[in-house]
């Protein structure tokens, strides 16, 4: 099978898993986690709250761009289906004219906010070369689907847009105005998850320094119940109600 082929193939594979497959980096993580604790067990606690809200914002600006990508986007596009590639239409204005894979790459600073969060260097960076990895198969297969889906337009659009590195010289303004309901409707989970994950990772770290006398910081307490409050309320508006429904989006 020649490259090209097997790199579709497995990236098909992995963006049918790609809701599972990062767990598969928990055991490194807790490798990781008791390293720190014991190479630091006594860090500064406002040393470490500066820290945790800085890996917290980077994590939250790849959300940001999330949003950005999914306000402006129609129907047919940058949906949450998990067995097969589905496209309906071609994004090339917006956010899709100066990249091609937005919605990849807020994932990577996301992820790599949570990366840096129990600061190991060696965590850091093998988890965002695995990623990369990642995520680029399974952009090779999305692109893959879209050459054969769309042809010479998408040919065009992607001899002008970089994969994963912005070119804002390239800016068209988008077809759609921005849709705050079409964001709350599709990434109200994936708010919810980002802060989930921070506590998670805070409850362990905390476990793994402290051990039975850990305590979780007032601030995670906090984002977790506003962020629990936030992904109920915005579930049962989507399931229960048309509320955060727009036409064509």
């Amino acid at each position: 099978m020649a490259l090209r082929e097997e790199f579709e193939r497995q990236g098909s594979w992995l963006f049918r898993w790609r809701s599972y497959l990062p767990l598969l980096i928990v055991p490194l993580f807790i490798v990781a986690l008791y390293s720190s604790a014991s190479m630091a067990p006594e860090n500064p606690v406002a040393d470490r709250g500066y820290w945790e809200l800085f890996c917290f914002a980077v994590s939250m600006s790849g959300f940001a761009l999330r949003c950005l990508t999914v306000g402006f986007t129609p129907s047919g596009t940058s949906g949450r289906n998990t067995k097969a590639q589905i496209a309906t239409v071609l994004n090339t204005t917006g956010i899709y004219s100066v990249i091609r894979h937005p919605l990849y790459v807020g994932n990577l600073i996301v992820i790599f906010g949570l990366l840096l969060f129990i600061k190991v260097w060696w965590f850091a960076v093998i988890g965002a070369l695995l990623f990369w990895i990642y995520y680029e198969r399974i952009a090779f297969a999305e692109e893959e689907f879209l050459r054969r889906r769309f042809g010479a337009p998408y040919e065009e659009w992607a001899e002008k847009t970089p994969a994963f590195w912005p070119q804002l010289s390239n800016w068209s303004r988008p077809d759609l105005t921005f849709s705050v309901r079409k964001v709350l409707k599709r990434e109200y989970s994936g708010f919810f998850a980002v802060i989930a994950s921070f506590t998670c990772l805070e409850i362990m770290k905390e476990i793994a320094f402290h051990t039975w006398h850990a305590r979780l910081d007032r601030m995670w307490v906090v984002l977790f119940i506003v962020g629990l409050i936030v992904y109920l309320t915005l579930r049962t508006l989507k399931k229960k109600t048309k509320i955060l429904d727009v036409p064509g989006r």
